[in-house]
């Protein structure tokens, strides 16, 4: 992966149940729709920060998922 080549930022808004975690947690990187369910507010992320991570990791439902785009890499969650 190129310095320049952003991750892929993706929230499954059919498996999102809305507990809000995810956007306390990575709030540059997720927030609630006015449906109440997360989703990606860029869609891509220059680098996985902790935070973001975390919200993925946390995810009672793993609908965050973080890809290296070139790859389909999953980083985030971690298996």
């Amino acid at each position: 992966m190129s310095a320049a080549e952003p991750l892929v930022v993706t929230v499954d808004r059919t498996r999102c149940v809305g507990t809000g975690l995810c956007a306390a947690t990575a709030p540059d990187d997720l927030a609630l729709g006015p449906d109440g369910r997360a989703l990606a507010r860029q869609g891509t992320a220059a680098v996985l920060s902790e935070e973001l991570a975390e919200a993925a990791e946390m995810c009672p439902v793993e609908a965050i998922t973080v890809l290296r785009p070139a790859t389909g890499e999953q980083v985030a969650p971690a298996f």
